[in-house]
C-alpha cells in the first residue's frame, strides 16, 4: 500500500495564514535568506527550536524561516505582548505562549505549555540566552535552563538554529528598521542536540546547566560556519560584567 504523503502544517487553514499574509511580503522586502542544511529541520513532530538572540526582529526573521520550511512556530513571548490591541488577540489565536518577566507562563507553568505543544506534535521556538546578548560582538551568551529543562521532561527534541545578518535589519537596541537596501540573513540549522548523557538524571541544577551548555556550544558552532571565525573560548556572562539579566542595554 502506497504511504500516503502528510500535509505541510502550514497548509492547514489557520490564523498563520493571516499572520503570513501580513508578515512574509514585508520580511520579503527586507531582507532575503540563505538557509543552509534547511532539510535538517524537522516537518514533522514536535521540538524545540533554539535560535541564537542579538536583535529585537529576530522572532519575526526565525518566524519566517520556520514558515519557509513548512512549520507554524509558538514562541514563548513576553506576557505584556498580549494585552496590546490586535497583537493580543493574534498571539492568543496562533497559540503563543505568555511568559512574565519573572518567567512564569500565565495561567500554566511553561513546562505544562511545552508538554501540550508536544501533544499536539507542533514545535516551541526557546531563545535559551532569555535576552539579547550582552557579547560585545553578538556572539551567544551563557544560556538559561529553560530549554533544558522541557527538553529534558517531556523527552523532546532540541534543534539548533543560528542566524547573522539580521542586525543589519535592525541593530541591537535599535527602534528603527533599515529598509533599505535590501539585506541577507544567513541561517544554518544544526543536528538535533543530543542530550541522551542527560536523561534519566535528576533534572537538579547542575544537570540543566550541563545540558544547557551543550545547547549553547551547538548554537555557537552554527554561528560560527556562518560567520567564518571562531567565538571567545569563554561565554560572556552579564553576571560577571556588572549588566542586568533583562530589558535594554546599552553597552
Amino acid at each position: 500500500m502506497p504511504v500516503k504523503k502528510q500535509r505541510s502544517e502550514k497548509s492547514r487553514p489557520s490564523v498563520f495564514w493571516v499572520l503570513a499574509g501580513l508578515i512574509v511580503p514585508i520580511g520579503s522586502l527586507l531582507a532575503r535568506f540563505r538557509i543552509v542544511d534547511g532539510d535538517k529541520f524537522p516537518r514533522t513532530g514536535a521540538f524545540i527550536l533554539t535560535p541564537n538572540h542579538y536583535s529585537e526582529i529576530d522572532p519575526v526573521m526565525i518566524g519566517m524561516v520556520a514558515w519557509k520550511l513548512g512549520r507554524l512556530p509558538r514562541f514563548l513571548a513576553k506576557e505584556s505582548l498580549f494585552h496590546v490591541p490586535v497583537l493580543g488577540w493574534f498571539l492568543r489565536r496562533s497559540g503563543q505562549v505568555p511568559v512574565s518577566r519573572g518567567g512564569s507562563a500565565r495561567g500554566s507553568a511553561p513546562l505544562e505549555a511545552a508538554q501540550k505543544i508536544a501533544d499536539e506534535g507542533r514545535i516551541v521556538v526557546i531563545y535559551p540566552e532569555g535576552s539579547l546578548s550582552r557579547d560585545p560582538d553578538m556572539w551567544p551568551m551563557r544560556g538559561k535552563t529553560g530549554a533544558a529543562r522541557m527538553a529534558l521532561e517531556h523527552d523532546l527534541p532540541v534543534i539548533p538554529i543560528a542566524h547573522w545578518g539580521t542586525q543589519q535589519v535592525m541593530a541591537r537596541y535599535a527602534k528603527k528598521i533599515s529598509w533599505f537596501p535590501r539585506k541577507t540573513i544567513d541561517v544554518k540549522v544544526g543536528d538535533p542536540v543530543d542530550l541522551s548523557a542527560f536523561r534519566g538524571r535528576p533534572l537538579d541544577n547542575s544537570t540543566l546547566t550541563e545540558a544547557t551548555a551543550v545547547i549553547m556550544d551547538a548554537i555557537t558552532a552554527l554561528l560560527e560556519d556562518l560567520r567564518g571565525e571562531k567565538a571567545p573560548a569563554e561565554r560572556w556572562d552579564p553576571s560577571q560584567h556588572n549588566q542586568k539579566e533583562t530589558g535594554r542595554f546599552d553597552g
